[in-house]
């Protein structure tokens, strides 16, 4: 078996043209990169520090590269492999070969992934004063093991400044492109496996089934019944826009986690942590996405604007701080779902009642804390002694448990008694069915809980939800009491 779990496959590697086979890292070996990947993990601990790294670019790239590995802690052991490219090797050093890790990343890194690995004779990376890239690895190359005394497997356009130096060229996902140019150098070639076109771990990466928590926009205009083209339009175009900030902070989100979410079970399939989508798209994903939905707000006035940037800062501080501390973090949660109701009230102009805002802020506190019960009661049952870049302790499950009932309960009864005042008698011609919304509420928030207690909760209580049978019937009964409540 391979380091990564894989069966090992019999490559083509050659007997003993050259005796050693230098391997590049990032994108070959990796499918990462070791510069994005510490750059993200020193700013999930320190943003200010990871900026005040970046200083060191002044000093070359190798400088940055050594300040960014001395500030992170990358766990290299779950780092995303590639199991092809581990396969090769093995199947080099079967043949009787030696195989050197030949990386730009910095030297400190290089050697603790080798170690991790255990399939490498010689290990050499940058070293805070020479990047060992294109140039400079060719010639590094050529003074190690000679002319065309060495085979090299790479993977971008850098690698043509060391192929023609090899006896072999090793390509790994490269492209049709790239392919071409290495053949046009006249050395043999063996090529290890494509790029990938699928557009499914982009799509993913956008997280769009958590674009549910945005059809909070519509509340204010169907609470108000105010069903006009031009509300509507403005309400669509206000989901659209938190729609992409949205996955702008997902996206950030997950370059942040990246060692908490490889470290789950669940989580390390995600996009990034798998490395199914580099991380360097991610970077331009985020920002990309930001930009087009500030657009948007800018269409629906200045008032919306404010609040989206009050939305993207308090989701920042969130992902940077707030969510490794305790209480803080479902309290900051509970704020951005009420955030997303006060953006739909500014969008189509409708005034927002305190018994709304007073029930959102109760009820998304419950279900912020129901998603840190689940993780506690997932991190319990795993056998993990502290959860992964959290606030909490595991025996804080019974706390966050009671925590969520509280505060759910606390948002029925502010309901119960948004029933009894003048508001309702104004805007429905049959109260007493609204009483039916509470009873159903009581019941989907003491299951949901229950659930969670039980180890049987999604990481997110609104996927669940959308998934669960139960719910989705709560939903509908939920819907008809209201409609029941306007036309009865």
């Amino acid at each position: 078996m391979s380091k990564t779990g894989h069966p090992q496959q019999d490559h083509s590697a050659p007997k003993a043209p050259v005796p050693v086979l230098a391997v590049d890292l990032d994108g070959t070996l990796l499918k990462s990169d070791m510069l994005h990947e510490t750059f993200w993990n020193a700013a999930s601990k320190d943003w200010s520090a990871a900026l005040r790294a970046v200083r060191q670019l002044k000093s070359g790239k190798a400088a940055l590269k050594r300040e960014l590995a001395a500030r992170s802690n990358v766990d290299v052991a779950k780092l995303p492999y590639n199991a092809e490219v581990l396969d090769y090797i093995a199947a080099w050093r079967k043949s009787g070969g030696q195989v050197a890790l030949v990386t730009a990343t910095d030297q400190s890194l290089a050697d603790q992934i080798a170690t991790h690995l255990g399939v490498f004779d010689a290990v050499f990376g940058s070293d805070g004063d020479r990047n060992l890239k294109g140039a400079n690895k060719a010639a590094f190359l050529v003074e190690t093991y000679g002319e065309a005394g060495f085979a090299y497997a790479g993977d971008h356009e850098a690698d043509l400044d060391v192929w023609p130096h090899a006896a072999r060229a090793v390509t790994v996902n490269a492209s049709e492109a790239l392919r071409g140019k290495v053949a046009r150098l006249g050395v043999e070639v063996d090529h290890i496996g494509a790029p990938e076109r699928d557009l499914k771990p982009y799509v993913k990466a956008l997280r769009p089934h958590q674009w549910l928590k945005n059809i909070l926009v519509f509340i204010p205009l169907l609470l108000a019944h105010q069903l006009d083209a031009i509300s509507l339009i403005r309400a669509l175009t206000a989901f659209v826009a938190f729609s992409l900030v949205a996955s702008s902070v997902y996206v950030l989100n997950d370059l942040l986690d990246l060692n908490a979410d490889r470290a789950h079970a669940r989580k390390c399939k995600r996009p990034f942590a798998a490395g199914t989508v580099p991380i360097g798209q991610g970077t331009a994903m985020a920002g990309g996405l930001l930009g087009v939905g500030a657009v948007l707000s800018v269409a629906l006035g200045a008032t919306f604007l404010f609040v989206m940037v009050c939305y993207y800062a308090m989701t920042t501080a969130y992902s940077l701080y707030f969510k490794r501390r305790a209480v803080i973090d479902v309290s900051v949660l509970a704020g951005l779902y009420t955030l997303r109701i006060v953006a739909g009230g500014v969008a189509v102009g409708v005034g927002l009642s305190m018994w709304l805002l007073a029930f959102s802020v109760f009820f998304f506190f419950a279900l912020a804390a129901v998603k840190r019960q689940a993780e506690l009661v997932d991190n319990i049952k795993s056998g993990k002694l502290q959860p992964e870049g959290r606030g909490y302790r595991n025996d804080d499950a019974e706390v966050i448990s009671q925590m969520a009932l509280g505060t759910g309960y606390v948002s029925i009864l502010v309901l119960a008694l948004y029933m009894n005042s003048p508001d309702v008698a104004l805007l429905y011609s049959n109260p007493p069915a609204l009483w039916g919304i509470c009873l159903i509420l009581l019941f989907w928030i003491s299951r949901i809980v229950l659930l969670t207690h039980r180890g049987e909760m999604h990481d997110d209580p609104i996927v669940f939800a959308v998934r669960d049978r139960i719910s989705r019937l709560c939903g509908m009964m939920v819907v008809g009491f209201a409609v029941l409540g306007a036309v009865m």
